[in-house]
């Protein structure tokens, strides 16, 4: 008996998305930064709070990116002052980030691209982030739940 493995299709999305992409790693962000790259961080307030923060980075919360970063647009941050800006997207794990560039690219900023790993990577090389507090980081675990950098694949809440 053979067993098919079927690919969601979020996981059909997202690989499309990333092919895509130059994403970069976190080692390779603070020169990206040098170079003029624009950090966004785009997790929900609850999140940052939770992890840590990333001083400098542009907060951005999801739902407003395209808004945001298009230069077209009157909500537009001063930022996005045209299609060649390099977006550096990241979220908690690397996968809503990924999304998130390819929708930039989209819009046409050939540039935007995620970290890969998101701020739990850049938490590992340590050079950028500020850490939540002790307090802050038993908040909303759930018990028996292994830490974000031992999840594989987005975490599922119910």
């Amino acid at each position: 008996m053979t067993t098919t493995q079927v690919t969601s299709r979020i996981d059909h999305l997202l690989e499309s998305a990333r092919a895509r992409l130059h994403r970069l790693s976190a080692d390779e962000v603070p020169e990206a930064l040098r170079s003029g790259a624009q950090l966004v961080d785009i997790r929900p307030a609850a999140q940052r709070e939770r992890e840590g923060t990333v001083p400098g980075a542009l907060v951005i919360e999801r739902n407003v990116l395209e808004w945001r970063c298009d230069p077209t647009s009157d909500a537009r941050l001063p930022q996005a002052v045209d299609d060649d800006v390099q977006w550096v997207i990241f979220c908690s794990q690397g996968y809503t980030s990924s999304l998130a560039a390819a929708a930039l690219q989209d819009l046409g900023l050939h540039r935007a691209t995620d970290v890969i790993g998101g701020y739990a990577a850049l938490a590992v090389v340590g050079e950028l982030v500020e850490p939540a507090p002790l307090a802050a980081l038993s908040v909303g675990v759930q018990q028996g739940a292994e830490p974000f950098s031992l999840v594989r694949g987005p975490r599922r809440w119910m």
